[in-house]
């Protein structure tokens, strides 16, 4: 009988796609959401599952399911006969997204007052000095990301999952709007906004907090420029290239 002899480097392969395939559908889903929020997949990309399957090494089935719950999350929209598309939020869209977050983030607050412990202080602000290491660095992506991770850690520290989960959608959805309207050039969240809200939280200092809040949220809706743009075709081996997560 003969005996069919595999290289080192086909063992390897062979071993890093079975990895790759066996990732779950939590890590696919993570990956597309992290390159929406830092803007390297733009609103109104279109999202292949063939070439998704392709780049992560999974079924389409496995894609789709991924596509499913990014759709019933508002990030993605499934046109019938046509496919998935990175949502592209409209000017309505947005100003719904900022009301709903100025009505739920100061309440947040009230939780966040009462709760955070010298060592929630201590970790935001080392949040806010990486957003300011970010802005020195020029590096938009890093920004972007941690801005948004400020606000979902306020909802860590005031312990609602739930609060958690929603914020997450409209923090998603806040990032979408940013890139369809906002200059280029322009952050998401200046941080010193945010250290002043983290000063508000250590004094506990609930209305000071929530003012502070809203007008931080005004800010940045402020900035928008409320004129759609047209994006470009966009390649996804290159979004989800090895190295970037």
């Amino acid at each position: 009988m003969a005996i069919v002899q595999t290289s080192p480097g086909r063992r390897a392969l062979t071993k890093k796609s079975a990895a790759v395939e066996a990732a779950p559908e939590g890590e696919i889903y993570e990956r597309i959401v992290g390159a929406i929020i830092e803007h390297r997949l733009p609103p109104g990309t279109q999202l292949i599952e063939e070439k998704l399957a392709a780049v992560f090494g999974v079924t389409r089935s496995r894609v789709r399911t991924v596509l499913a719950r990014l759709a019933h999350e508002k990030l993605v929209t499934v046109h019938r006969n046509r496919g998935a598309f990175v949502a592209a939020p409209s000017v309505d869209e947005a100003r719904d997204v900022f009301g709903a977050r100025r009505l739920l983030e100061p309440a947040l607050l009230e939780q966040v007052t009462e709760r955070a412990t010298a060592r929630d202080i201590a970790a935001l602000r080392a949040h806010v000095k990486k957003e300011r290491a970010a802005r020195a660095a020029n590096d938009r992506q890093a920004i972007i990301r941690l801005s948004g991770e400020f606000h979902l850690l306020l909802a860590q520290i005031a312990g609602n999952a739930l609060v958690l989960e929603m914020l997450k959608e409209l923090s998603s959805l806040t990032c979408l709007i940013i890139i369809l309207y906002d200059a280029p050039a322009l952050p998401a969240c200046p941080h010193e906004e945010h250290g002043g809200i983290v000063d508000a939280i250590e004094k506990r200092d609930l209305r000071g907090a929530s003012e502070l809040m809203v007008k931080h949220l005004d800010h940045v809706e402020s900035s928008l420029r409320l004129v759609s743009e047209q994006s470009a075709e966009i390649d996804l081996q290159e979004v989800f290239a090895p190295g970037l997560r």
